[in-house]
């Protein structure tokens, strides 16, 4: 626990400034609370009965050894508002300035986080919830502010006031000041006793939130399917049952910090019994006043508020440590694609035209022994269109992924322009790539920022450029405010084939010489299909590309097919070549094609089969 702390002391050391100003209004405010009770005491000790104001008190009063009693007593009740005002300003500055202190430290920590998700793999971000994922960034970075202001800082203001009181206290009354501090030897027994079960108890609780908002996140993302099927109560049931679960770990560990209290507030109430017993036996000797006894019970409820704060400490670290731990997790985390020692961008080849990608001898898999590619060997020439082709997890998308470094082969190494890409930047090995996949992702911006998401430099001349040679104008201007019209969550709004347009518009606008096309056209109509295919066309010109597809009418202006099945390419050449070597290439053919394939058999004088 102490070395993941370690870690997280740059937070407050960027808050310096602030946490210096807090400090020094914790100081006055610890020194306004002391003075407090004095009013009332010189009232009782000495004006009520007459006696002359001390010498301390009496400077402090105009006049005070002539002054009637009423005046005294409008001065003293004065300067106890006084007092009282000038403690709650102290308290509203602090407030404000704990705010801001601890707001800045909370997102400082989350946007470190959230940067580090971004860098881990997809196969991370495949393996864990996503709902969990967000309450890491947004709920368990509360553990910074946690610690350094409601621990540390909360601990110094204890110790502090525990200091100053007791200074105060041992010149009223030893005694009683003792008694009093008895009573943190309970206290110290229920820390040991209790605190490793409440932190055990609180990261069980935030397990459970993390997966409660998992389910959340997993369902509504899902709803359209939920409710195609009649699914509601399922997945409500399943909600309930995760919330159950949250529930009870919840109460797990309220009822110990139930306990934890109700054993310190205990302890209190013990010490408080004591003094009013010991302190009015000693008010009876004429050992002190009766002033001094209730100044004494007033800075007693005023002791045991930092006493117990020192006592609670270990809730607030055992909630801290929770928090700390499920961060640590992630930020400890190093499944990611990173730029290895010495990187360097991928350049261009000297006297030759860029986006050549080569494939040498390259396995991969999600899972250890289980390989999805193995032994992937091919080119692409710059401006070559490469088909792959192949059953349901042949791993087509896979092989694709691998090109701008989504995942990283277990063996063999890839090349564009000659350069091996796991010594490249990462940066500039997607620069060189484009995508458009079968489900276009948009996000819930305007069109025109959703076209320039890959290149937000573009200007709109640009932009607008992209979207007519992929025909987006055709449906824009129908939209309420043009392309600065905001489309909903993940374009739902738009139409599939809308989509896909956009999709292509934003990979005309990167211009990248190499090109992923992943199912573009599988979920459209044949209308929609021929549109967005002439689309596609523009885009393929001159760029060095590879499509994936079902519709095998859409490959044959390929200028090589690559066959998977199993993980390695099992057949490869043109259409032609592969419908006369009679292999897979050409059962799926005729599968899709039955009649053209025999028509074109017996054109071309081929056996069929």
């Amino acid at each position: 626990m102490i070395r993941e702390w370690r870690r997280f002391t740059r937070y407050p050391r960027r808050e310096a400034a602030a946490l210096t100003a807090l400090v020094f209004a914790i100081g006055i405010g610890v020194l306004l609370d002391a003075l407090l009770p004095w009013p009332l005491k010189l009232i009782i000790d000495h004006v009520l009965p007459g006696r002359p104001l001390p010498e301390i008190a009496g400077s402090l009063v105009p006049g005070a050894d002539r002054a009637a009693p009423t005046a005294l007593l409008a001065w003293l009740a004065g300067g106890l508002l006084l007092i009282f005002v000038l403690s709650q300003t102290v308290l509203l500055l602090r407030g404000w300035l704990l705010a801001g202190v601890n707001a800045r430290m909370k997102y400082a920590l989350g946007a470190e986080l959230f940067a580090h998700l971004q860098s881990l793999s997809l196969l991370y971000h495949r393996r864990r919830g996503k709902g969990d994922l967000i309450r890491r960034v947004t709920t368990d970075t509360d553990c910074v502010p946690t610690l350094f202001t409601g621990g540390l800082l909360g601990a110094f203001t204890s110790v502090v006031t525990l200091v100053l009181l007791f200074a105060i206290m041992w010149s009223l009354d030893r005694a009683l000041t003792v008694v009093a501090l008895l009573v943190a030897t309970p206290m110290a027994a229920l820390i040991r006793v209790f605190g490793r079960r409440m932190s055990a108890q609180a990261y069980r609780h935030q397990e459970a939130e993390g997966a409660l908002w998992s389910t959340a996140e997993q369902s509504l993302t899902a709803l359209p399917l939920v409710q195609a099927f009649g699914r509601e109560k399922h997945e409500e049931s399943r909600f309930r049952r995760t919330a159950a679960h949250s529930v009870r770990a919840y109460l797990s560990t309220i009822a110990a910090q139930l306990q934890f209290k109700a054993g310190v507030d205990g302890s209190e109430a013990l010490g408080v019994a004591l003094i009013m017993g010991l302190g009015g036996m000693r008010v009876l000797e004429g050992a002190i006043s009766v002033g001094t006894l209730i100044v004494f019970l007033s800075y007693l409820a005023v002791l045991y508020s930092p006493l117990k704060s020192l006592a609670y400490l270990s809730v607030t670290l055992a909630t801290a440590a929770a928090g700390a731990r499920r961060v640590m997790e992630v930020l400890e985390c190093r499944e990611m694609v990173r730029d290895e020692a010495g990187a360097r961008d991928v350049a261009p080849p000297r006297g030759g035209r860029t986006g050549s990608v080569a494939f040498e001898n390259v396995s991969f898999g999600y899972q250890p022994g289980r390989p999805v590619l193995r032994n992937i060997d091919f080119k692409a020439a710059p401006g070559e269109v490469t088909a792959l082709v192949g059953p349901s997890g042949a791993g087509k998308s896979t092989l694709v992924s691998l090109v701008p470094r989504l995942f990283d082969p277990w063996e063999g190494r890839i090349l564009i322009d000659g350069q091996d890409i796991r010594k490249a930047t990462l940066s500039s090995v997607r620069a060189k790539v484009s995508m458009v996949l079968q489900d276009s992702l948009l996000l819930p911006i305007s069109l025109a920022e959703n076209i320039a998401y890959a290149r937000p430099e573009a200007t709109r001349d640009e932009i607008l450029g992209a979207a007519a040679a992929a025909r987006v104008d055709e449906f824009a201007s129908d939209l309420p405010m043009g392309y600065d019209t905001v489309i909903g969550e993940r374009g739902r709004t738009l139409s599939g084939g809308q989509r896909q347009r956009i999709a292509i518009a934003r990979a005309l606008l990167k211009n990248a010489p190499i090109l992923i096309l992943d199912e573009p056209s599988s979920a459209l109509d044949t209308g929609t299909e021929h549109l967005v295919m002439a689309a596609l066309q523009r885009l393929m010109a001159g760029r060095t590309t590879f499509i994936i597809a079902h519709r095998l009418s859409t490959l044959r202006h390929a200028d090589r097919i690559l066959v998977l099945e199993d993980g390695a390419i099992v057949e490869s050449g043109t259409e032609r070549e592969l419908l006369r070597a009679g292999g897979l290439y050409r059962r799926l053919h005729r599968i899709q094609y039955p009649d053209a394939l025999d028509r074109t058999a017996k054109e071309r004088g081929l056996a069929v089969s």
